[in-house]
This record gives C-alpha cells, sequence and structure tokens, in this order.
C-alpha cells in the first residue's frame, strides 16, 4: 500500500449532516415558495431533491407529476423555466432570513471532528447553499468549534451533486489523490451518488438527516420502535443510492473511517 493509499479526508455535507438536525431550513422555505404562488408542496414532495444546488431542486420540485399538475390547473400551462428562476430568486433571501435559526451543531459533530483530524485527516465541506448563504452557516459553526478547511458552495462547479465536480475540487483544495483516499458523508441520496461519481468511500446519515426529516426534540418525543423504523427507511434509501456504510450521526464516524482503511489495506478500492 503506497503512501496515498489511506484515508486521508473526510468531505462532510451541511444541514442534516452537520448542523440543523433534520435538515429542516431548505425544507421550509421550498415549500414556502411554492405556496406563494398558490401551490401547496408536501414536505415530502419539498424534501425528495434535497442535496441539489437550490435552483436545480426547484426544478425538480416542479416536474414532479403531482406538482406539475396543480400547477398546470392554476396556471393553465406548465411550469416554465423562468417561473423557476422566479422562486429561485424568492428562495434565497427567505432562506437567509430564517437561516440563523437552524445553525445549531448536531450533538457530538465537532468531537468526531475532532478525533479524526487528531489522526491528520483534512476535513472538507460540499452544499447545495450558495455563498451568501454559506457565510451564515459556517460563522455560526465557528462559534461552535467545527470549522472544515474548505467550504465549496453551488456556485463553485458547473453542477452540483449528483455530479462528482465539488468534490474534486475539494480534492484539489485539500491536497488529496486519489479520491479512494477520501470519504464522502451526507445525509441525501444525490450527495451519496457524487461520493460514488468522484469514486471515493461513501457513509450515509440517517437519524440526523433528511431522509428522517426530525429535529432532535421531535425525535425524542417519539417511541423509541418508530424512531428505528425511520432511520431503517433512511438507510434503505441511502443504501439504494450506494452508501458504504450508514451512521445515525456523524459522531460516529471515526469508527467507519477504520472499517475503510481496513479495507485499503486489503487491496479494496470504492465500487
Amino acid at each position: 500500500m503506497n503512501k496515498y493509499e489511506h484515508i486521508r479526508g473526510v468531505v462532510l455535507d451541511w444541514a442534516g449532516t452537520t448542523i440543523d438536525h433534520g435538515s429542516r431550513a431548505p425544507a421550509i422555505v421550498f415549500q414556502e415558495v411554492f405556496r406563494e404562488r398558490g401551490v401547496e408542496v408536501t414536505v415530502a414532495q419539498a424534501r425528495e431533491p434535497m442535496g441539489m444546488a437550490k435552483l436545480e431542486h426547484i426544478a425538480a420540485i416542479a416536474a414532479m407529476p403531482a406538482v406539475s399538475e396543480a400547477w398546470s390547473k392554476k396556471y393553465g400551462k406548465p411550469c416554465q423555466t423562468s417561473d423557476v428562476e422566479g422562486m429561485y430568486a424568492d428562495f434565497l433571501p427567505l432562506q437567509l432570513q430564517i437561516l440563523d435559526q437552524y445553525c445549531d451543531m448536531i450533538e457530538g459533530v465537532a468531537n468526531a471532528v475532532d478525533l479524526l483530524r487528531e489522526r491528520g485527516l483534512k476535513i472538507g465541506s460540499s452544499t447545495g447553499y450558495t455563498r451568501k448563504l454559506m457565510e451564515v452557516v459556517t460563522e455560526a459553526a465557528a462559534r461552535q468549534g467545527y470549522a472544515p478547511d474548505c467550504v465549496l458552495c453551488a456556485e463553485d462547479a458547473p453542477r452540483g451533486r449528483p455530479a462528482p465536480y465539488l468534490l474534486y475540487k475539494a480534492a484539489t483544495l485539500l491536497d488529496i489523490y486519489p479520491m479512494a483516499s477520501i470519504v464522502k458523508v451526507d445525509d441525501t441520496a444525490v450527495g451519496i451518488q457524487a461520493g460514488r461519481n468522484a469514486g471515493c468511500w461513501t457513509v450515509g446519515v440517517t437519524r440526523t438527516g433528511n431522509c428522517v426529516g426530525l429535529s432532535s426534540e421531535e425525535i425524542d418525543a417519539l417511541p423509541e420502535v418508530e424512531v428505528v423504523s425511520k432511520c431503517a427507511d433512511a438507510e434503505a434509501i441511502l443504501r439504494d443510492a450506494g452508501a458504504h456504510a450508514i451512521v445515525e450521526s456523524v459522531a460516529d464516524l471515526p469508527a467507519v473511517i477504520d472499517e475503510f482503511e481496513s479495507k485499503l489495506a486489503a487491496n479494496l478500492r470504492p465500487e
């Protein structure tokens, strides 16, 4: 095993993975921009494309059969590109308005990142948020003890997830290769797909993430059997997207890094 064939870096998502337990902030605003145009979108519909760049996310919601039908009934024609662009223009200030309410670090994340850094790993991040939105998030995260070595946003690549470009750029900024030396951690299907497309190891996050979609307080109020069921459903989605491993929270990540190290030592690579 040559010196590059160790896990040398981790690229983490933000909402639902490191901050904002349940990834609630984006879903709320996606629903609102459609509601303002007289079209109701369920929280499940708002969450389904989560992980995409926000313009693409809005387009994906608008293309859903039920949403498309409701839009055509309201306006007498399908949702147009100009409509999507208008909703995106509204999305950004609405998201910015509430974002600081959803920047709490997920319990255990900062400590897990510190443990990874003690092992010599570099920490990158990628997101579907724009850089202006991330200014709010990164400042709040830094106050809580989390500051990744690079922060890549929607406008930093020609296309967002599931395309691999943000991960390629993270590898460049972190000066890490080959891509099998990087672990992509994400709570969305498209985030896992991006990691697979880039040739990284991938870890799906269930309990704290978008697929469960609940705050820590909401989860604590549920019977444990229901929490287990929701996490299992989330795992199925992320496994189907190609996740090599599953954790309930980034707090559990260090042990998974050990598993990937063992696979590399056995001359196994992400497939």
